[in-house]
């Protein structure tokens, strides 16, 4: 079985949302500060779902295919 990944990057926000890479980094960021996170931690799956509203079911099938 292949291990599933628990974070999220900018490709990922671009195949969800539609809109391109930088708009990707740009939410990323924002989560981050949000969840008072520092620069070199990185933001989970599970995470993105509660900042943006969107279901983890939804967003699952669109990361892993």
């Amino acid at each position: 079985m292949e291990a599933k990944r628990i974070c999220i990057y900018p490709k990922d926000v671009q195949r969800i949302t539609g809109k391109s890479e930088r708009y990707g980094r740009t939410l990323l960021t924002q989560i981050k500060q949000h969840y008072q996170k520092e620069d070199h931690q990185l933001v989970s799956i599970d995470e993105f779902c509660q900042y943006t509203g969107l279901k983890a079911e939804q967003v699952h099938p669109l990361i892993f295919g």
